[in-house]
Order: structure tokens, then sequence, then C-alpha cells
């Protein structure tokens, strides 16, 4: 997936395979299926040009990103710890571009806040929150809903003696 999307453009497997063969040795047949299991996956689309097939991308790259973090987020036992522990392994640039995401998905706007007294701040803050031993109910809340990726997604490929991980995605 990483040349298809590097080149951005249709692809053949040979096309392919010549570029991993600067690389390291590589078969055209391991190249020839993972294309193949993309294909199937609905990763790639592909069209017959004269005695082979030409592949393009179906989504970009950070679709694919989303639909594995997605995967992993939803196969775990503890999401929210899932979620901590992943936030946890962000740099600053990174945790600063989720919060832009999530800004953005939310549709809100930069918010001008009035400056205010000491007294009226402590006063407005302990207004916004529930009383102790209530919960928000999810009906309760503004929130938007999150668009969902398709639970269906890429596979990882089985990587055999002549593959390498990120070669071929």
């Amino acid at each position: 997936m990483t040349r298809v999307w590097q080149w951005n453009r249709p692809v053949t497997v040979r096309e392919v395979l010549e570029d991993l063969q600067r690389e390291r040795s590589i078969a055209y047949t391991t190249v020839m299926t993972v294309m193949d299991n993309l294909h199937q996956k609905g990763w790639v689309r592909r069209e017959v040009a004269g005695r082979a097939y030409r592949y393009t991308a179906v989504s970009t790259r950070a679709a694919y990103a989303a639909a594995l973090m997605n995967e992993a987020w939803s196969k775990s036992d503890n999401p929210a710890a899932a979620l901590v522990a992943f936030f946890g392994m962000m740099s600053t640039d990174q945790r600063a571009a989720l919060e832009d995401a999530v800004r953005m998905v939310r549709g809100d706007r930069p918010e001008v806040v009035p400056e205010e007294s000491p007294l009226e701040s402590t006063q407005s803050t302990a207004e916004g929150l529930p009383e102790a031993g209530t919960e928000e109910t999810p009906e309760e809340t503004q929130e938007e809903p999150v668009q969902e990726v398709p639970e269906e997604g890429p596979q990882e490929v089985a990587e055999g003696a002549d593959s390498d991980p990120g070669a071929g995605r």
C-alpha cells in the first residue's frame, strides 16, 4: 500500500516488485498475492491493462490508519485504558494535532472568554459540574456523534521468509 499511496497513480505488480527489489529480494508471486489480498479486502481496485492489472488505492493513507486504530481500539477489553495508554505515547505535537482533530469533528470554534473576577470564575466553574453522586446520561450530553470507520478494514498479510513488515503496505 505504501507504494500505491506514494505514487498516487495506478500501478502494476511488476512496478511494485521492481521498486521493492531495490531494497531486498522478493518474489513476484509474493507481491502479486499481497496485491490480490488488498483487492479482495477492498483497499485497492484493479483494472485490466493488457496482460496485467493496474491497482489503485480506494482510500487515503489517513483512512487506512484510522481503520487500523479503530480496529485495535474496538478489540480492547478496556477501550478507555487503551486510549489513555495511546495518548500517553503521543508527542506534544501529536496531542496538539489530536486536539485540533477533535475540535474539527465537533465543529468547535475558538472561544473568546471574557475576563471574570476570581469569584465569578469559581461560581461559573461549579455551576457547570454535575452534583456529587449524579452521573450524566448520554442523552444529557451535548456532544455530536463521531463518524465511525467501517469495521471491515485491512488485515495484515502473513509475512513469509521473503517479506518485510511495512514494505508492501
